[in-house]
């Protein structure tokens, strides 16, 4: 009987303390890069969001519109796998330059808002990817109805986070 309650007591004290299969956040930005498909700069903390990023690049890759430019587009994304570190929520910004897909992520600061924490995040990453066309409204379409069919598959919440200038048109 106390070898019993020994061994489960000691279980207990490992699934507690040690977690297996949690991983925990970086404290490091990371980016992926696969040169000629996508491009993904994740803000500290926010590797857990990489499963979700992906499977956009992915079906974003698979579908034949990649050729053109489009415009940044900014969301709002909750994802139990990030929120259950310490992120309510955390901001998306994807982009296409010459047929190369860009993401970045980051957490949303407290002094600023939402379009302006992303759109200074994602200038800085962008800065490296000139635009060499006039975005495409088709492009700006594909990209966020793809994202709109991932996030629902997935089951993460996502908010599209529109720039002054498309909210007054």
């Amino acid at each position: 009987m106390i070898e019993t309650l020994t061994l489960i007591t000691l279980c207990m004290l490992y699934l507690i303390f040690l977690r297996p299969g949690k991983t925990p956040p970086l404290k490091k930005s990371l980016v992926i890069d696969h040169p000629g498909k996508y491009h993904i700069t994740l803000a500290p903390h926010l590797n857990l969001a990489q499963p979700f990023i992906e499977a956009i690049a992915q079906q974003l890759v698979e579908s034949q519109e990649r050729s053109g430019d489009s415009a940044t587009q900014y969301f709002e994304v909750r994802d139990k796998q990030v929120t259950a570190h310490g992120h309510e929520a955390y901001l998306l910004a994807i982009t296409q330059r010459d047929g190369i897909i860009l993401f970045q992520a980051t957490a949303p600061s407290s002094g600023s808002g939402h379009l302006q924490t992303i759109s200074g995040f994602a200038h800085r990453v962008l800065a490296r990817f000139p635009l060499s066309d006039e975005p495409q409204d088709s492009v700006n379409q594909k990209i966020a109805s793809i994202v709109q069919q991932v996030a629902s598959a997935r089951h993460v919440q996502l908010d599209q986070i529109l720039p002054a200038t498309m909210l007054a048109a």
